[in-house]
Formats: structure tokens, C-alpha cells, sequence
């Protein structure tokens, strides 16, 4: 008996199956040639057509055709005739061209190992000539960015054509092309700033340099808590303040997010539509602004204190300066991205699993402890782990409520802007937040481990979620009524303030802080002139918004979908490379970008590129853990029934995971929106005169004492962002899980049960 015949298949179908495959493989090797005949083309046109050296505003945005020929931007081939000094530009067409002449000759078993070869040796003669080795470093432009992919091409369809990550070119191309951008926009930078920590002017070596600057009683002293009679003298270290902030805020942030997400998911309270409102408020603020409305709420002099004063006698205290403070501010800045995370995990967690529990005679208790909270796991861990980061990162709220409490954030922006300016400081302060974000990372793998939490898969499931336990469902209202009532109350504080003459003093009604910032009039032909002080900055950040976020959002969902769908040597630093950005704080980040995109062949500084590409890598790991909760939920016999007739990866992606990942588009779209509209801490360095952002404008009011100005300022970004918020919802749609919905009687009946 045959093999085919002992396994069930008969012999024929067998015969015809072992044919196919060298036809598959043959029209496979087909398509690589041809690709690779196409981007040869393209390699050629870099070379020749394309201006080698140009302005990199042009290549970011494209603002005009005209620009990319602009002055002083050369044809690669016109430098390598001599006429601009070196023959390299010319040198990096050389192994495209004989390798595009001898593709039709080239043997099957070879062709795979010449690409590889071909496209390497590009992307090592691209930086050569960046370092300068053929000639003069310039800037690259249109031509070299053009030729690089053409190169990172090449490797991929080499690695494609080898069997490589599954012989699938669309894969390889979206791994190879992620690494290449991390490292050039993440890695590379954070590697700069934290040599500098082994930097000395005083001929002390680097290593002893290090130790000094990190063994410090500053940073580990344990003079707090049960210690502090003990150690009075030493104080409490910034590392153990840090740590307590972001442990704390992590949880309150998972736990409030959580409690939100169930809110709006599993309750049909007449609150939902509030609470949906408020918990996306706070992140179209910028942190500075809350900070100063919880100054003005919770102050010695602020609506609370004195209000407690006049009705009851109780003297006004300063508790909101400090840990407490920080605190408050922190979990009200980042409870909305844990609350992104979760919402679609929480939606995901499939009604036949809880259905089946409730068959069993499990109470309501029991199914959401024993079977939803479980299946929630990978979102709960990722909602804390991004929290915890941020918390660790973020130097805006601890700058303005910290007061004596100090953290490593700030005192990394002291030791770059303060008076005693030390890198090399900010640098070691810089390892010990990576150190945190590497052990989070750790945490996170043991916490998920290996289990299964698959609930969206190719069966129907048309069930409908389990009621809530009376308890729970009471506190995740309690908690969505209070967050409600109190975000619209801060911001309603916020909103008063661009309205009246001198927020706190006088309350004289008025709208010339509006008209200062965005005033138009009539000009004399005719046309409308904005003679507000604020227009080119909310221009400005509006366009880079509008570039970044579906940027963002994509990137993130394609990377997590990689992450999730396939195996690849290097996959766990890869993950690990997607969460860099987030350890680093903004104020390293700016600095770091300052220094590595400062000079050729990347030259960035004073563009609006540079902006985005730091906003964009640094957005990047929320939607790539974002994308990953929602992946983990998604059945992956999805994509291999898709595999299975015929479909490549690229389709399968498109029209099976991605309509499904319709929450993550939108959740990524509208953080990478805000963040962009919100960030402070990172672009504060990179502005410049041509491009300033609607943040480093706030900011730069308050610095000058005009708080109405930056008030209405606020108010105007808050309206555009809910806005935004709300166009994106409806142009990217909802995700169809086909699903019942339950009719208002069985939801009263539901919410009400014991």
C-alpha cells in the first residue's frame, strides 16, 4: 500500500499534488525575477534621474515636485562624472545593473544567493557613501532614499526566493524593512545618548565614569518609608520614587481602564456615551494644561481649599505637591491608554466560552473570575506594561506637582537644560529606565506564558456576553460615573478659562485671548488674512497629525501581525526594539535625535521630518501592543484556511485580519492623532522657527505669563481632536464579530439579575 493511499488520499490526487509543487516554485522563481527586474529599474532611476542630495522636507511631505530639484540637489551620476566631486553615487548602480543584465542567466540555485549578495552590497555601499568614504558626506535625498529600498528590495526577495520566512516576500519585506527603521530611528539614537554616559573630559575611563555617576545616594538612597528614622540623612532615592510611581499608576490605570472597557461593553447604563467622551478627554490635552487645572482645583488657592475653607474653617493645605499629586495626574493622563488596550480585548473575549461556563451551572462570579477575566489576560498585561513605561517616561506632570519629590524622568531633563548640564548624567539615568522597561518585558512573557487565549475564530458565534456580577457591575459603573463627572468638570474649568480676563482673578467675560490666537480679517484685496498668533502652528501640527497617525496605526498593526503570525530567528529582540522608544524618555529623545540627525548623511534637524519621525517611532509600541492584545483573540486556522486556497500573506492580511482589527486601526489612529496634537517632551528640542508645534506655542505662553492666550489655545486643540476622534470612527468603520444584540428587555433584565 502507498503512502497516499495509507493516509486517505488517493494515489492520482496524490501525483498531481507532487507535480504542482514545481510549478508553484518555478512560477514563484518567475515573479522574483520580474520583481527584481522592476527595482533594478528603480536602482538605475535613483542613480541617474532622481536628485541624489535634496531637501528632506520634500521627501517627508512632498510639498512640491519643484522642491526635490531644488538648490544644491545633484544627480547622482552628474557627481559621479566629476562635476560634483567622487564617483560613488555612480559606483552604488554598479552591482544592480550587472546583477538586472544577468538575470535572465542566472541558474535557479544561484539566483537567490546573487540577490541576497546584490542587495547587501547596496546597502553597505549606501553607508559608506553617507560616511563619506567616496568623496565628500552630503545629505541624502530622494535618489539615495529610492535606491536604499531598492537594495533592502533585493535582500528581501533574496531571502523570499531561499525559502526564508516562509518563501513569502511580503513578510520578509515588512521584518526587514521594520529592523532596518528601528534601528535607524530607535536604536541608533538611543545607543548615541547612552555612550555618553561613559564620556569624561577629567581623564577618568569611561567604566569608572559610569560606576561614579551611577552609584549615587541620590538614586538608591532608602532614607523613606520604614527606614526613614533609621536613614533620615540619605532621603528617598529617585530610583525607589520612581519605581513606587510607576507600580502605583500602573495598577490604578489597569484597573480603571478595565473597569471602563466593561462599562461600555457589558452594561447598557444611559452614562455609556458620557463616559466614552471622558475617557478619551484626557489625552487630547496637553499634561501641562491638566497639571494646571488640578493646580487650580486642588491648590492651596485652587476652587476645592478654598471652598472647604469658607464652609467649614479647614486651613488650605499644599497635599496635591508631591507624590500624591503625581500621582493623580499620572492616572488621569494614561488610565485612556490602558482603557484603548482593553476595550477591544474585552470586546473580543467570545459569548459561546461564557455561555458554556453558565450551561455548567457556574454563577456569574464564577464565569467572569473563571473564564472573561482570563481570556482579558493579554490585555491586562500589556495596558499595565504600557502604563508602567509611560508613567516611567513621562517628566511633565512630576515637573510641575513633584516639588521635593524627584524622579528619574526629571532629573533627566535637569541634567540636560538645568544648570549643571551633564549627559553623560541623563545618559546613566537613561540605562536604569531601560533596565525597567527590560525587566517589564520579562515580566510580561511569564505573566502570558504559553497558554491559549484565542476567541475570534472561523466558527459562527453569535452569542451574547455574559451579565456582569452585581458587584462588579456596580463598581465599573461607579468608577465610569465618577470618571465622567469629574474629567467633564476639569475640562469645563479648562474651557471657562479661555473666556474670562485672568483665570483665577478676574472672571470678566471675554474672547480677546481667541481673537490674539486666531483672529482673521479682511485684507485689502479682498481675501481672508489670519492675524492670529497661533495659525501656523495648529497648521503645522495639524499636517504632521495627519502624516503620522495612519502611519502609525498601520505600522503598528502590521508589525504586531508579524509578531503574532510568524516565527523568525530574532523575534523576541525584535519585540523587545518595538518597545525601545518608550523607556527613553522625550527629553533623551529629542536630544538623541538632535545629535545623530544633525550632520550627513541623514541631516533632519530644524525640519517638520524630524518631528514626525520621532513622534511616529515613539507612538509606535502602543499600536504594536495594541495590535498584539487584539492578535492574541484571532484564531490563526483564519490564515491558514485563507493559506489553504491559495491566498498569499499579503491578501490574507488584508482581507481577513485587518477588517477584523478594525478597533486597533481606530484606537491607534486616534492616539497617534492626540499624541501628536499633545507631545511636549520630545519636540520641545526639535522645533525650530519654520515649524513649531501647537505644544511648544502653549508653552512657551505660559513661560511669558499669558495664561488666557494658552488657555483658549488648549480649548481650540481639545475641539479639533474630538473632532478628529470622531471623523476617524466613522471613516474606518466598526469591526463585525456577527454577533446578537441584546434587546433593551434583556438588557434590563440582565443588568438587573443578582
Amino acid at each position: 500500500m502507498s503512502l497516499d493511499t495509507a493516509s486517505g488520499i488517493h494515489p492520482s490526487l496524490g501525483s498531481m499534488a507532487h507535480q504542482r509543487q514545481p510549478r508553484l516554485q518555478q512560477c514563484a522563481s518567475w515573479r522574483h525575477r520580474m520583481l527584481a527586474a522592476c527595482w533594478a529599474l528603480a536602482a538605475l532611476a535613483a542613480c541617474t534621474l532622481v536628485p541624489w542630495q535634496g531637501s528632506p522636507e520634500a521627501i517627508w511631505f512632498l510639498a512640491s515636485p519643484a522642491s526635490l530639484w531644488s538648490e544644491g540637489a545633484e544627480m547622482a551620476l552628474v557627481r559621479g562624472l566629476g562635476m560634483g566631486g567622487g564617483a560613488g553615487p555612480a559606483l552604488l548602480a554598479l552591482p544592480f545593473i550587472v546583477a538586472a543584465m544577468a538575470l535572465p542567466r542566472i541558474p535557479t540555485g544561484a539566483f537567490a544567493a546573487v540577490l541576497q549578495f546584490a542587495g547587501a552590497l547596496g546597502l553597505v555601499l549606501l553607508s559608506l557613501a553617507g560616511l563619506g568614504v567616496f568623496g565628500e558626506a552630503r545629505p541624502f535625498g530622494l535618489g539615495a532614499s529610492l535606491y536604499a529600498l531598492t537594495a533592502l528590495a533585493w535582500l528581501c526577495i533574496g531571502l523570499a526566493q531561499a525559502g526564508r520566512f516562509g518563501g513569502d516576500g511580503f513578510v520578509a519585506g515588512v521584518v526587514l524593512a521594520s529592523v532596518a527603521l528601528l534601528l535607524l530611528f530607535t536604536v541608533v539614537p538611543t545607543l548615541v545618548m547612552l555612550a555618553n554616559g561613559f564620556s569624561d573630559t577629567s581623564g577618568v575611563s569611561g567604566v569608572q565614569r559610569f560606576i561614579q555617576r551611577l552609584a549615587t545616594l541620590r538614586l538608591w538612597g532608602l532614607g523613606c518609608g520604614p527606614l526613614s528614622g533609621v536613614l533620615a540623612g540619605q532621603g528617598c532615592g529617585v530610583v525607589w520614587n520612581t519605581l513606587f510611581l510607576g507600580l502605583v499608576t500602573a495598577t490604578l490605570c489597569t484597573v480603571f481602564g478595565l473597569a471602563l472597557a466593561l462599562m461600555l461593553t457589558r452594561t447598557q447604563s444611559r452614562w455609556n456615551k458620557w463616559v466614552r467622551l471622558a475617557a478619551l478627554l484626557p489625552m487630547v490635552t496637553p499634561p501641562f494644561v491638566v497639571g494646571m487645572g488640578f493646580i487650580l482645583l486642588f491648590g492651596r488657592s485652587g476652587l476645592v481649599n478654598t471652598g472647604l475653607e469658607w464652609a467649614f474653617g479647614i486651613e488650605p493645605t499644599r497635599w496635591i505637591y508631591g507624590m500624591p499629586g503625581v500621582i493623580l495626574a499620572e492616572v488621569f493622563a494614561f488610565t485612556p491608554v490602558a482603557f484603548i488596550v482593553l476595550i477591544t480585548v474585552v470586546e473580543g473575549v467570545s459569548p459561546t466560552l461564557e455561555e458554556a461556563a453558565q450551561t455548567l451551572r457556574a454563577g456569574r462570579w464564577r464565569t467572569f473570575m473563571d473564564v472573561s477575566l482570563p481570556l482579558m489576560r493579554p490585555g491586562l498585561v500589556s495596558a499595565f506594561l504600557i502604563t508602567f513605561v509611560e508613567t516611567l517616561a513621562d517628566f511633565g506632570n512630576p515637573l510641575i506637582l513633584g516639588a521635593n519629590t524627584s524622579v528619574l524622568a526629571t532629573e533627566i531633563f535637569f541634567a540636560i537644560v538645568g544648570a549643571d548640564v551633564d549627559p553623560g548624567r541623563a545618559a546613566v539615568y537613561s540605562t536604569i529606565l531601560l533596565a525597567f522597561t527590560l525587566g517589564a518585558f520579562l515580566l510580561q512573557r511569564v505573566a502570558l506564558g504559553r497558554a491559549s487565549y484565542t476567541t475570534v475564530s472561523g466558527k459562527g458565534d453569535s452569542g451574547l456576553h455574559a451579565a456582569l456580577p452585581t458587584g462588579v457591575r456596580r463598581a465599573c459603573t461607579g468608577i465610569g460615573v465618577a470618571w465622567a463627572v469629574f474629567t467633564i468638570g476639569l475640562f469645563a474649568l479648562i474651557l471657562v478659562g479661555g473666556f474670562v480676563v485672568n483665570w483665577g482673578r478676574n472672571y470678566t467675560p471675554t474672547l480677546e485671548h481667541f481673537v490674539g490666537a486666531f483672529g482673521m480679517e479682511w485684507g485689502n484685496a479682498g481675501g481672508l488674512r489670519m492675524t492670529g498668533t497661533a495659525w501656523e502652528s495648529l497648521k503645522e501640527t495639524l499636517l504632521i497629525g495627519a502624516v503620522v497617525a495612519p502611519i502609525t496605526a498601520l505600522m503598528g498593526v502590521i508589525t504586531a501581525w508579524v509578531i503574532a503570525r510568524h516565527n523568525f530567528r530574532g523575534k523576541r529582540a525584535f519585540e523587545f526594539s518595538t518597545l525601545l522608544s518608550l523607556a527613553v524618555p522625550g527629553t533623551v529623545t529629542g536630544v538623541a535625535y538632535l545629535l545623530c540627525f544633525n550632520t550627513p548623511p541623514l541631516e533632519l534637524t530644524g525640519t517638520a521630518a524630524i518631528i514626525g519621525l520621532c513622534l511616529l517611532f515613539r507612538n509606535l509600541p502602543v499600536a504594536v501592543q495594541a495590535g498584539s492584545a487584539a492578535l492574541a483573540q484571532l484564531d490563526k486556522t483564519l490564515d491558514e484556511a485563507s493559506a489553504t486556497l491559495g491566498a498569499r500573506s499579503f491578501y490574507t492580511f488584508r482581507k481577513v485580519d485587518l477588517p477584523l482589527l478594525r478597533p486597533v486601526l481606530i484606537g491607534t489612529l486616534m492616539y497617534g492623532f492626540v499624541r501628536t496634537a499633545t507631545s511636549i517632551s520630545a519636540v520641545i528640542f526639535l522645533v525650530s522657527a519654520d515649524h513649531e508645534m501647537a505644544t511648544t506655542f502653549i508653552v512657551n505662553r505660559i513661560l511669558n505669563g499669558d495664561y488666557g492666550v494658552a488657555v483658549a489655545y488648549s480649548t481650540v486643540l481639545i475641539a479639533l481632536s474630538v473632532a478628529a476622534l470622531g471623523l476617524i470612527r466613522v471613516l474606518v468603520g466598526e469591526r463585525q464579530i456577527a454577533r446578537r444584540s441584546a434587546s433593551p428587555g434583556m438588557a434590563v433584565l440582565g443588568g438587573t439579575a443578582g
